[in-house]
C-alpha cells in the first residue's frame, strides 16, 4: 500500500466532489476541475474527509494509488485557494506588458514574442520585470510557467534570464577564473 496514497484528504467547506463513471469532478470558489480515474482505483467520501483505495493490490496499481490521491488534492487545494507561481525577468531590458489575451516579452531578441493566455491562467505584471500566475490547475500553470521560461533559460555566467522566485543559479566564472 502507497504511504502517501493511503493519508486522508480533508475536504473544505466550499468544495464539492461528484463521484460518478469512474470521472471525479471538484466545483470551487475558483473553478471546476474534473479527471478520469481508473476503475481499479476507488473512492469513499464521509462528510469533509475523502479516501482513496485500490480494489486491487497489483504491483503496478500501487503507484496509481499515490498519484491520483496526489491529483485529486491537487485538485481540491485548486478550487479552494488557486496555485501561484512567480517569474522574475533578470536582465538588461527584459520586460512583459499584457494586451489583452496575449503576453508581450521583450527578452532580448530583435523581436518581441507574443504568447497567447490559456483561458483557465491569469497573469499579472508587477514593475515589468515580475510575473504572477494564477490558477486552479496545476498541471496546466506548471506547463505554462515553462513554456514562459523556455524562452529565455537562466545562464551560468551572468545569471540572466527567466527565473523562478527563490531560484538559485549556480554562477560559473567566466574566462578570467581560470
Amino acid at each position: 500500500m502507497s504511504r502517501i496514497g493511503k493519508l486522508p484528504i480533508t475536504i473544505p467547506e466550499n468544495v464539492d466532489i461528484n463521484y460518478s463513471n469512474s470521472e471525479i469532478t471538484v466545483k470551487g470558489k475558483f473553478g471546476i476541475l474534473q479527471t478520469q480515474i481508473p476503475d481499479p482505483i476507488g473512492i469513499q467520501q464521509d462528510k469533509s474527509i475523502l479516501k482513496v483505495s485500490l480494489k486491487n493490490e497489483a504491483r503496478n496499481l500501487r503507484s496509481l494509488h499515490g498519484l491520483y490521491r496526489t491529483l485529486i488534492n491537487n485538485m481540491i487545494i485548486g478550487v479552494s485557494e488557486q496555485f501561484q507561481i512567480t517569474l522574475i525577468l533578470k536582465g538588461v531590458g527584459y520586460r512583459a506588458v499584457i494586451q489583452g489575451k496575449e503576453i508581450i516579452l521583450n527578452l532580448g531578441y530583435s523581436h518581441p514574442v507574443k504568447i497567447n493566455i490559456p483561458d483557465n491562467i491569469s497573469i499579472e505584471v508587477v514593475q515589468n520585470t515580475t510575473i504572477n500566475l494564477k490558477s486552479c490547475d496545476k498541471e496546466k500553470l506548471g506547463l505554462f510557467a515553462s513554456n514562459l521560461r523556455a524562452w529565455r533559460r537562466p545562464e551560468p555566467y551572468k545569471g540572466k534570464g527567466i527565473l523562478y522566485k527563490d531560484e538559485q543559479i549556480i554562477r560559473k566564472a567566466g574566462k578570467a577564473g581560470k
